[in-house]
């Protein structure tokens, strides 16, 4: 029995020298692990994010302007060059260093959008859908006599055109009376057709907004009110026929004239 004591006792013992090497290790490792200095660095750099967030640049596109010049977003307009077309906004732009408010105008049957300036208005000529006092002396005129002068057709196509670009509702419908023709009169030329397209056009597009109707609906008044027209007869046809041998008479007046100049 005293042997087995004492042999348990040094286990003990033995037991307990060892323990305290286990427990020094374990220290040993514990600094190694903890580096908090790398953490200290990292911090610092988080409220960098925030500054640049504030940046004045983000605060710009919430600038909405929504009239300018007597305009107004969504507002339709005449663009003399284009016809009738709707605001979808008034935006700005910086141009070589200059910042520009311009109206951004959206040409839906032409599937085209298109930046004016907003202090270039007056300079284009665009302007508001017209009164409807005004929409109704433009259907009346279409009823009136046509008006063709004994000019040359290029003469007279070069004055259509300014009409049609013009803008005004009732200069417009001037070349619709002056180019339509009814089905007992001859056809055409191919020119004159693309005119008389062009002014029914424009002509239909502002009577349908203004009236709030479709474009189908304001040719078929336009086409009634030509119906009612004194001319479509065979006056109209005499006059045109006059007027082309007018041309004739100065193109060939034109041509004696080149000739006499080269004999000269």
């Amino acid at each position: 029995m005293p042997e087995k004591t004492a042999k348990t006792a040094a286990k003990a013992t033995g037991s307990k020298t060892n323990a305290p090497k286990v427990a020094a290790k374990a220290p040993a490792k514990t600094p190694v692990k903890a580096a908090p200095p790398k953490a200290a660095v990292v911090a610092p750099k988080a409220p960098a994010k925030p500054a640049a967030a504030a940046a004045p640049r983000v605060e710009e596109p919430k600038k909405v302007v929504t009239q300018r010049q007597g305009f107004k977003a969504n507002e339709f307009v005449v663009y003399p060059a284009h016809g009738v077309g709707q605001i979808l906004a008034i935006e700005e732009q910086e141009i070589a260093g200059a910042k520009l408010e311009l109206f951004v105008i959206n040409f839906m049957k032409d599937k085209m959008t298109l930046r004016v300036p907003t202090a270039k208005v007056a300079n284009v000529g665009m302007r508001k859908l017209s009164e409807p006092a005004l929409v109704k002396k433009a259907l009346e005129t279409l009823k009136g006599r046509a008006r063709v002068k004994r000019t040359m057709w290029s003469r007279r196509a070069q004055e259509y055109e300014a009409k049609i670009n013009s803008g005004d509702i009732v200069a417009i419908a001037e070349v619709v009376r002056d180019l339509y023709r009814s089905e007992s009169q001859p056809e055409q030329s191919y020119s004159e057709r693309q005119l008389y397209e062009a002014a029914l056009d424009r002509l239909s597009r502002e009577i349908a907004v203004v009236q709030h109707s479709t474009e189908t609906e304001a040719v078929k008044e336009i086409e009634s009110q030509l119906a009612k027209s004194p001319r479509r007869g065979a006056k109209t046809e005499a006059t045109e026929a006059d007027g082309e041998a007018d041309e004739a008479d100065v193109e060939a007046d034109g041509d004696d004239a080149a000739v006499a100049d080269e004999a000269a």
